[in-house]
């Protein structure tokens, strides 16, 4: 019986639930051992010149071992400067210092590192570092940094940190549109905000850099630092343990974790990090920060002719990954419909406030939230019901692969499918007859109903570069899983073992899947981007299908057969040859003799039948849905409450149920969040006023209602699987269907648009201003 598309439990939880797990700064591993702790003294001001640093109460501290500021990091000759993250994009004079020195530039910047020999004599020290600062003007709003009034680097002469133009054809775009719409829509800021704040453990040792870290990718963590420090790749060790989370803001590695090993280096001990809440909210990577120029015409019919989106991307006082979302934000612009006509240019711009990064989606929810909100404008303007205007303007099921105005090709979809079965799901019809009765008789709760439909694209760009598994089988018949990706939540250890189990038939208790260790993984590049088990899962399934193919030869040898008349009965997980079903060789059998024999026909090498290989796919994939939200709005207290979120979310082909379930649940917890509650704020002079999670409004489940899943497979063409990814769909699709929701309710106010969050004050005064 086939295991793909079965239910079955992660192997995974029962580690995580009893505490045998450990995470970064828990681990008591021999090489740390007489580990020094770092505690970094961050900027308190946004923007100002650093006139003096006095460490020297602190250096005197009891249990101090060094204090370190950056005219020490200037001064060394084993540090060169922190390099930026994309090289030939970002000018090099826009590097983050690895402590600044004469500037900061935003409230949490490293101004000194504290050693000492415990966490909490380093945390007492950096408390006695006198720094004075010369306060200057600081901008945090991207709309006025790009009027370049304010800049964060005189000498570069603008705050556009990244611009590239793709063409802007003026009002000749919209020629022949009977009504043109024309809004600016805010992305919010958001605070990543994983359960376990950024950790790093560092030590030398016999001439090389041994790396524990909280990471989605130990491999690009190795390469990185390799690069910083002058060494060759296999000089670094990079070990992920268990990691609490990432939303993509541990894909790279920060000016602060980096400078760790230089600290190890220089005092010949190891050393030891972990970030406390407080710093992570105002240091860790933020995300989101756009703000999105939505134009869309067309005829009165709700055919759209074309669409304009202009997006500013707020990339904070470094630019970095940041800097680079707007590209993810073009390439999905036109969302699932078939515009003719799509223009899409943007320009990324630094702010007084902490950098931004990839978060769970990173560029794509900003296009689906831009368009979803286009198009009910649009549908406003026209007086039709949303519904029928998106449907009047998908791409047909016929149409794939589909590429689209702004160069994506899309693998396959059926968005109209998906829009029908949520809907009906949901019952639409019954939903728009209660909120008639209800807004005929003015009750207090007036019923709010909103629709979005997504595609987003998964496992690219970056999913060119493919994923690495090794399946070694071993002498006892048992398998070794090596994969280059590495989990934070995603369920691996499961899905790895149910794709070789498939193909082999060995019990699931007897694979074992080893990750997240650059030793003993040689190759991989992480997990993010929803890339997992296309890349990551098809690589284990290929390098399964090769070591089947190499047992069949040893067990054809062993059974004095042709190895075309041996067969596999993975019920039984043993090997036969055809029509002599009671002679078998088992997994243990096969082992042992290739182990001993090597390959059929070559010399004795004592190697065990193993397969490697990278696992490239020749396009991205990109799933779809439909998600339906229906929230009460209090009109006299403008309180929000979601009443039910309906989601019709395709992942391609499905391996496990569960894990694609828990996926949707979290992406989409994560998306009503963004609608309702969560978002970065800062005073005109950059001061975080969401700095703790008193402050920012982190959702929990008491504020959500149970998920409806409508289920959908459309298989992609893509990789052997057929599968797409999942991990961010629901923070794709749930936003703007959120937001949707509260506007309608909203309409006979005559409220038209709201940014996000849509909490109580801002819903109280729109409908008390319009």
């Amino acid at each position: 019986m086939s295991v793909m598309g079965t239910r079955v439990q992660r192997r995974e939880d029962p580690a995580f639930l009893t505490g045998a797990n450990r995470y970064t700064a828990d681990l008591d591993e021999p090489l740390l051992a007489g580990a020094l702790h770092v505690h970094f003294v961050r900027s308190t001001i946004a923007h100002a010149r650093i006139t003096e640093v006095d460490v020297s109460e602190a250096a005197a501290a009891s249990g101090v071992v060094a204090v370190y500021t950056a005219a020490d990091t200037v001064a060394a000759d084993d540090l060169d400067p922190f390099p930026v993250a994309i090289p030939g994009m970002i000018p090099d004079a826009l590097a983050r210092p690895w402590i600044a020195g004469e500037v900061v530039r935003f409230v949490g910047e490293v101004v000194a590192a504290v050693v000492a020999e415990t966490r909490e004599a380093a945390q007492d020290a950096a408390e006695l570092v006198v720094v004075d600062y010369e306060p200057l003007e600081a901008v945090v709003d991207p709309v006025e940094a790009a009027r370049d009034e304010l800049l964060l680097f005189p000498d570069h002469g603008t705050n556009t940190a990244l611009e590239v133009p793709f063409g802007h054809s003026g009002d000749a775009l919209f020629e022949g549109c009977e009504v043109v719409v024309d809004r600016t829509v805010v992305n919010q800021r958001l605070a990543v905000c994983p359960l376990e704040p950024r950790a790093m453990a560092v030590t030398w040792h016999d001439g090389r850099l041994v790396v524990f870290m909280s990471t989605q990718a130990p491999h690009g963590v190795r390469n990185r630092l390799a690069g910083i420090y002058g060494l060759e790749p296999e000089q670094v060790r990079v070990v992920a343990p268990a990691v609490g989370g990432g939303f993509g803001a541990k894909i790279n590695v920060q000016a602060d974790e980096g400078l760790l090993p230089w600290i190890a280096r220089r005092l010949g001990r190891p050393v030891r990090w972990a970030e406390t809440r407080g710093e992570s909210m105002v240091s860790m990577p933020h995300g989101r920060g756009q703000v999105l120029r939505v134009e869309i015409g067309g005829g009165r019919d709700g055919t759209v002719g074309a669409y304009r989106l202009t997006v500013l991307q707020d990339a904070g006082a470094y630019p970095s990954m940041g800097a680079f979302l707007p590209f993810m934000t073009r390439t999905m612009a036109p969302g699932t419909y078939a515009f003719p006509k799509v223009e899409c240019n943007v320009k990324a711009v630094m702010t007084n406030t902490t950098p931004v990064e990839a978060y769970r989606g990173a560029g794509r929810p900003e296009a689906t939230a831009a368009v979803e909100r286009a198009l009910d404008l649009f549908a406003a303007e026209i007086g039709m019901d949303p519904v029928e205007v998106r449907r009047k303007n998908l791409i047909a099921a016929d149409a794939f692969p589909y590429t689209t105005p702004t160069g994506a090709v899309y693998d396959v979809g059926d968005y109209a499918g998906a829009l029908d079965a949520a809907l009906e799901a949901a019952g639409y019809d019954e939903l728009r007859a209660e909120q008639r009765a209800r807004r005929e008789a003015g009750e207090r709760l007036q019923l709010g109903i909103g629709v979005s439909l997504y595609v987003e694209i998964t496992a690219g760009p970056a999913g060119n570069q493919g994923e690495y598994a090794k399946v070694t089988l071993h002498r006892d018949g048992s398998v070794a899983v090596y994969t280059g990706s590495s989990a934070h939540g995603q369920g691996h250890a499961t899905s790895w073992a149910m794709l070789a189990h498939e193909l082999t038939g060995i019990p699931m208790e007897r694979i074992e899947v080893i990750a997240g260790d650059t030793d003993r993984v040689p190759e991989g590049h992480g997990t993010f981007g929803s890339r997992s088990l296309q890349l990551g899962g098809s690589a284990v399934w290929t390098a399964t299908e090769q070591v089947v193919e190499k047992a069949r030869q040893v067990a054809a040898e062993l059974l004095e057969a042709a190895p075309a008349d041996v067969v596999l009965d993975t019920d039984r997980a043993a090997f036969h040859v055809a029509g002599s079903p009671s002679v078998v060789k088992t997994w243990a059998e096969v082992g042992a003799a290739g182990d001993i024999a090597g390959p059929i026909g070559e010399a004795p090498t004592g190697q065990p039948i193993e397969a490697a290989l990278t696992f490239t796919a020749d396009n991205a994939t990109f799933p779809f849905g439909a998600h339906v939200a229906v929230v009460e709005v209090d009109t006299e207290t403008g309180r929000v409450e979601l009443r039910r979120i309906v989601t019709c979310d395709d992942a391609g082909r499905i391996l496990n149920p569960m894990i694609v379930e828990g996926q949707r649940h979290g992406g989409i917890a994560q998306g009503v969040a963004q609608a309702l509650y969560e978002e970065v704020r800062y005073d005109a002079d950059g001061n975080p006023l969401t700095a703790n999670l008193a402050d920012y409004a982190f959702v929990s489940a008491a504020e959500l209602p149970a998920f409806e899943l409508v289920p959908l497979e459309t298989p992609t063409p893509v990789n052997p699987l057929g599968a797409k990814g999942i991990g961010e769909s629901g923070a794709i699709g749930a936003t703007p269907a959120v937001q949707s929701a509260v506007v309608d309710a909203l309409a006979p106010h005559g409220v038209t648009h709201l940014d996000m969050p849509l909490t109580p004050e801002r819903v109280w005064r729109a409908m008390t201003t319009v």
